[in-house]
C-alpha cells in the first residue's frame, strides 16, 4: 500500500470531515422529536420530506456544483444547514419541523457528492489517482472521529441543560468554521479541470449529456444501486438506536442520583463515542479489504448489513438490549467499510469532470430510498413496535437485494 502524502490540503480535508460531523443533536435526535410529541409514524414523514427535497435538488445540484464552482455550492449548503439548526432550535410543532428538514435536505443536497468530487480532483491534478480508496477512507475516517467527539460534547450539553433543544444551537459553531474552512480551498478545486474548458451555458449541456451517458454503462449503474440502498437504509433507520439506547442506560447502574435526561445523556453520549471509534478504524481498513475481495465485496456487505438488521431487531424484540445494539453497530461498520471501496470504484469508472454529478445521480436514488424507507420503518415501529420494524424492513431488503442480483447476472 503506498504511502499518503499529508500535505496542507490533506489536513483541510479531514478537518472538514472532523466540523461536518460535529452534529451535536444526532446522537439525540429521535429522542428530541419523540421528547416534542410526535410519532413515530410522523417522524417517518418528516424524515421522507427531507430526503424529498433533497431528491427534487440532488441533480441540480451537482451539475451547478460542476459546472459554477463546487466553493459556491458547498459554503450554500452549510448556510442552508445552519437556518435549520435554529429552526429546530426554535420548533414545537410539526409544520415549524418540517420547514427545518426541507431546509436540511436542500443542505444535503448541495453538499451530498461535491466534497468527494473536490477530493478526487485533487488525486487527479498530483496525479495520486491510485490512492483514491485509501486516501478517501483516511480522511473519512476523520469524519467519524468527529462524530466520536460530537456524541461526547452532546451527552455533556445534555447533561448540563438538562434539555435536548440546546444541541442544535451548539451545532451552529462547527458548520460556520466549516463555512471558513471551505472558503480557504484553493481555486483550482472549484471546478474540475476539463469543465474548466467550457463557459457557464455550455459546461451545462455538455455534463447533461456527459453525465447521462456514464450512467447508463451497466458497472457504472450497478456500484450506484449498491452502493445506494445500503446508505439509505442505514440513514433511514439509524436514529432508532437511540430508544434502544435509552433502554440499555436504564439497565446500567450508574448516576442513579440524576434525572433520567442527564443519565442518558452522559451514557449515550460515551456509547456513541465507542462506536464512531469503531467506525473511524473500519474506514481506515477499507482499501486493504477492497485489495482482498475486490469483484465481491459490494454485494457481500451489502448482504452482511442487513443481516445485522435482522438480528438487531430480533434481539430488540427479546429485550436483549446489549446484542441488538452491538447487532446495529454492525450496519455503521459495514457502511463504513462500503463507503470508502465504492466512492473509489465509482471514480475508477466516472470521468472527473462529471464526478460530482455521478455521485449525485447515486444520492438521488439514495434519496428516493431512504423516503420510501423512513416512512414504512415510522409506521411500522407505531403499529409493531421498532423490533419488528427492524426484522420486516431487512428481510425485505436482503430478498429484493438477491432478485436483483440474480436478475443482473442472468442479463451477462
Amino acid at each position: 500500500m503506498d504511502l499518503i502524502i499529508k500535505d496542507s490540503q490533506y489536513f483541510k480535508f479531514c478537518f472538514y470531515g472532523f466540523l461536518k460531523n460535529l452534529r451535536f443533536f444526532d446522537a439525540f435526535f429521535i429522542l428530541f422529536l419523540v421528547e416534542k410529541g410526535l410519532s413515530y409514524t410522523e417522524i417517518g414523514v418528516l424524515y421522507a420530506i427531507r430526503e424529498i427535497f433533497t431528491n427534487i435538488f440532488e441533480i441540480p445540484s451537482g451539475i451547478i456544483a460542476d459546472t459554477y464552482g463546487r466553493k459556491k455550492a458547498l459554503i450554500g449548503s452549510f448556510i442552508s444547514y445552519i437556518i435549520s439548526f435554529y429552526v429546530f432550535y426554535l420548533s414545537n410543532n410539526f409544520w415549524l419541523f418540517m420547514l427545518a428538514f426541507v431546509l436540511f435536505g436542500i443542505g444535503d443536497a448541495f453538499r451530498t457528492g461535491t466534497h468527494k468530487g473536490m477530493i478526487m480532483d485533487y488525486l487527479k491534478f498530483n496525479n495520486w489517482e491510485n490512492q483514491k480508496i485509501n486516501y478517501y477512507g483516511h480522511t473519512r475516517s476523520w469524519s467519524q472521529k468527529g462524530s466520536a467527539i460530537s456524541s461526547l460534547i452532546a451527552g455533556l450539553i445534555v447533561f448540563y441543560n438538562g434539555s435536548y433543544q440546546y444541541i442544535f444551537l451548539y451545532s451552529i459553531i462547527p458548520y460556520l468554521l466549516n463555512l471558513l474552512l471551505i472558503a480557504s480551498y484553493p481555486k483550482e478545486l472549484n471546478q474540475s479541470f476539463l469543465q474548466k474548458r467550457y463557459d457557464s451555458k455550455t459546461g451545462i449541456g455538455v455534463t447533461f449529456k456527459s453525465l447521462f451517458t456514464i450512467i447508463k454503462q451497466p458497472n457504472v449503474l450497478k456500484i450506484i444501486n449498491t452502493s445506494a440502498v445500503h446508505s439509505a437504509y442505514l440513514k433511514s433507520i439509524k436514529d432508532y438506536i437511540q430508544p434502544l439506547m435509552v433502554n440499555l442506560a436504564l439497565l446500567i447502574p450508574f448516576m442513579l442520583s440524576f434525572e433520567v435526561e442527564k443519565k442518558n445523556g452522559v451514557i449515550i453520549g460515551v456509547i456513541y463515542f465507542f462506536i464512531y471509534l469503531a467506525t473511524s478504524k473500519a474506514s481506515k481498513l477499507s482499501s486493504r479489504i477492497a485489495a482482498k475481495n475486490k469483484n465481491t465485496i459490494s454485494y457481500t456487505t451489502l448482504i452482511l448489513g442487513f443481516v445485522f438488521g435482522i438480528l438487531s431487531g430480533v434481539f430488540y424484540i427479546y429485550n436483549l438490549w446489549g446484542l441488538s445494539l452491538i447487532a446495529f453497530v454492525g450496519i455503521f461498520i459495514v457502511e463504513n467499510i462500503r463507503k470508502p471501496i465504492l466512492t473509489g470504484f465509482v471514480s475508477d469508472n466516472v470521468p472527473n469532470e462529471i464526478l460530482t454529478s455521478v455521485i449525485s445521480a447515486q444520492s438521488l436514488l439514495r434519496t428516493i430510498v431512504t423516503a420510501i424507507l423512513a416512512f414504512v420503518f415510522g409506521v411500522i415501529a407505531d403499529n409493531f413496535g421498532i423490533g419488528a420494524s427492524f426484522v420486516i424492513v431487512s428481510v425485505f431488503l436482503v430478498f429484493s437485494s438477491v432478485l436483483i442480483n440474480n436478475s443482473l447476472k442472468s442479463k451477462k
